[in-house]
């Protein structure tokens, strides 16, 4: 029988995470991961012979800094790669705009648009730097009310945050700044990302700010790449949480916590294993924790409950595609050009946004789906063969409940529709695509075990972020069972390949677990 300090459910980035600051501390740490590879949702395979794919994440730039050094990651193969535009938006009308890093070529774009808008993105700018100021130290510390956070403004300063931030929907939020609906497409695609809800849902402006956290390289507010893919970033995290000295053991499925007088003690694995611990730090999500893995008697009723309520519906699937060329936009002919570099977002405007959404919370599949796409061989000639390209799109809106008909039958309509909204776009993009892969919110439940095919592992609307995160009253990652910890994405600060809910739970076992060094 095997004895640790921690026993860490999943192998997934946070799980990766948790594992590398807990024994950089000293302690005995084991990963117990069911898949073959640990990763998760971090992971790359080589769906096709040559084709590297993200076959669930795709995007690097929320990863933060601090656990990059800390865990000395880039020592380890992680590589992040800086795209640039951040964003290139093909119109109907033959028109494009791209927000690039630098913020002089950005207005130029705007200003095709709206002079108003394009003197405006300047302070647009200056807004988000000032919330990142005040959000960024509260990533890596356990979540504080959002009455405590937005008291650190004075006097209306205050309600002004919380009203724009916590109140607004995305599209009213935009409104108080542009003019342009082009202007405001650009920026709203990532305020619904993973969110089955549309661009005038109250709350959605707080979804944008999560996206806006990025930092690669020193730079803020930006998404990238991680060369060589995104199972870089997590093959990083577990070669590192090895030289610390955790031990990672892959097709190794927990079954059961282990409970002895009142306590988490380990695990019991679905071949009858049991690996003992001194406490037990779940990367899964609260609903598999608490409803599935721990035995019913020790979690309160009232908890239980409180479970049940989150809301973890899934709203996206993933295409991905190997490519013989390149995508040409009847907006932007030149192939290969500077928009094939980073995020290609197929969005028209806000109305679109919003009719893709309307589709989705009936429980169809958008009609006419926005996707957010990315061609990371581009930038990273290693993901596909020479000459060839691989493509990533997560597209919205694919609920995970579908009338009328089920995931494993729709697939092919699915990919006719995405692939028939893209050729609106770039009418050469059929007789490039050579393979594709339709990853639905079923594919992800089953595979990934996030509940619902959520990828955030719960929402991240206002009423599910800071203390409210998972449930009001077990924010600060212990759970109702002493010895049972939330160390994955159900956790402050929420989903997204940040690392953040992996390390700030290591800090909380640090505290609880005697005779450990700190």
């Amino acid at each position: 029988m095997s004895r640790y300090d921690v026993a860490i459910i999943g192998g997934g980035h946070n799980g990766l995470v948790a594992a590398g600051y807990l024994a950089k501390a000293g302690a005995k740490v084991v990963v117990l991961e069911q898949r073959p590879m640990v990763g998760g949702a971090a992971i790359t395979e080589e769906t096709w012979p040559g084709y590297r794919v993200n076959t669930f994440s795709y995007v690097a730039g929320l990863l933060r800094p601090q656990i990059v050094e800390d865990l000395e990651l880039a020592k380890y193969g992680y590589e992040p790669i800086l795209y640039d535009p951040q964003a290139f938006c093909p119109f109907p009308d033959g028109r494009s705009l791209s927000v690039w890093n630098d913020t002089d070529k950005t207005i130029k774009e705007i200003e095709k648009f709206s002079k108003k808008d394009a003197r405006a993105y300047p302070k647009y700018e200056e807004f988000w730097d000032g919330v990142l100021d005040l959000v960024e130290p509260l990533l890596l510390a356990p979540p504080v009310p959002l009455a405590d956070l937005v008291s650190q403004f004075p006097g209306t300063e205050s309600e002004e945050l919380v009203r724009q931030l916590f109140l607004l929907s995305a599209q009213d939020f935009l409104d108080e700044w542009f003019e342009s609906d082009e202007v405001k497409i650009s920026f709203a695609t990532n305020a619904v990302i993973g969110e089955m809800a549309g661009p005038r849902t109250p709350g959605t402006a707080y979804v944008l700010a999560h996206h806006n956290i990025g930092t690669i390289n020193g730079v803020r507010k930006v998404w990238g790449f991680s060369k060589g893919g995104m199972g870089r970033i997590t093959e990083a995290m577990a070669a590192s949480a090895r030289h610390f000295g955790a031990t990672i053991r892959t097709g190794a499925r927990v079954r059961e916590v282990v409970v002895r007088e009142g306590r988490a003690t380990g695990v019991t694995l679905t071949d009858g294993e049991t690996v003992e611990a001194r406490a037990v730090a779940s990367n899964v999500d609260a609903q598999h924790t608490l409803l599935e893995l721990v035995p019913r008697d020790y979690v309160p009723s009232e908890v239980v409950r409180e479970v049940r309520r989150i809301r973890s519906r899934g709203a996206a699937l993933k295409f991905n595609a190997a490519l013989d060329g390149l995508p040409k936009f009847t907006a932007a002919p030149k192939t290969p050009g500077p928009h094939h570099a980073g995020a290609i977002e197929i969005c028209p405007s806000m109305d679109y946004l919003e009719r893709a959404f309307d589709d989705g919370k009936y429980g169809r599949f958008s009609e006419h789906p926005f996707m957010d796409c990315e061609l990371q061989s581009v930038r990273d000639p290693s993901m596909a063969p020479k000459g060839k390209h691989v493509m990533t799109c997560f597209v919205q809106y694919a609920p995970y409940e579908l009338r009328g008909t089920t995931w494993d039958e729709f697939k092919p309509k699915a990919a006719e529709r995405v692939l028939d909204t893209y050729a609106e776009f770039a009418p050469n993009i059929r007789s490039i695509v050579k393979k594709w892969q339709i990853v639905s919110p079923l594919d992800i439940e089953r595979t990934l075990g996030m509940t619902g095919g959520n990828i955030f592992q719960g929402n991240i609307t206002p009423d599910q972020i800071f203390s409210f995160r998972p449930i009001l009253g077990w924010s600060s990652y212990r759970t109702p069972l002493p010895g049972l910890y939330f160390c994955g994405s159900a956790a402050h600060p929420g989903g997204g390949v940040t690392g953040a809910p992996g390390h700030n739970a290591a800090q909380a076992i640090l505290e609880d677990l005697p005779n450990v060094p700190k």
